[in-house]
């Protein structure tokens, strides 16, 4: 069963910080980019000729992100559960955007690299693995997550820590496992690979 109501929690937080990072959760614009940075850097140099999903994508900032370095892959697919992020997402990337729910839905399209920054974490820890092994079976190349990391709990965030990622690692069996860390307090971000990039 889900921690919260993602859609009244994230329908608040719209309504009282609006299409900001703060929107969806992240402390800064700051916080944000330097995840979405970690990203990239696990992505390989020439976008230009890979498809790219992004997983959980709210605002499709990431997206922006991207276009801002002139760095957009050859095809952008959005997936978010909440209907209204992806009527957002819509107007601010002008690509596809699907509205459905990863965690129950076993035809997701086909890409390169699946990515996601920032949905795991309001999902337990069974929804995480759910979530990131669907994307990983719809993934050509890998996916490319961040998570909060720590042996924290809490009400509403998931925190993963090494095991639990070492539990998911041997159960997708990736052929190269890429992690960073120490960018941000208590992030970590996580490539699972099935081929060398």
């Amino acid at each position: 069963m889900p921690r919260i109501d993602t859609y009244t929690f994230y329908k608040a937080s719209v309504k009282k910080y609006a299409q900001t990072p703060q929107g969806v959760q992240w402390h800064s614009c700051y916080s944000q980019e330097v995840r979405f940075e970690q990203i990239l850097q696990m992505l390989p140099c020439n976008l230009t000729h890979l498809s790219l999903v992004d997983a959980g994508c709210g605002f499709g900032d990431f997206y922006t992100y991207l276009q801002t370095r002139n760095t957009l892959p050859k095809k952008y697919t959005g997936i978010d559960s909440l209907d209204f992020m992806c009527s957002i997402a819509t107007r601010n990337t002008q690509e596809t955007i699907l509205h459905t729910d990863i965690l129950h839905n076993h035809s997701l399209p086909y890409a390169d690299y699946y990515i996601c920054s920032g949905a795991l974490n309001t999902l337990t820890k069974f929804e995480s693995y759910l979530f990131l092994h669907n994307c990983y079976q719809h993934a050509t190349q890998g996916i490319i997550f961040n998570a909060l990391f720590g042996e924290k709990t809490s009400g509403i965030y998931n925190y993963l820590n090494t095991q639990d990622i070492q539990q998911l690692a041997q159960k997708l069996s990736p052929a190269t496992l890429s992690l960073q860390k120490d960018y941000l307090p208590n992030d970590i971000t996580v490539g699972f690979f099935k081929n060398s990039v």
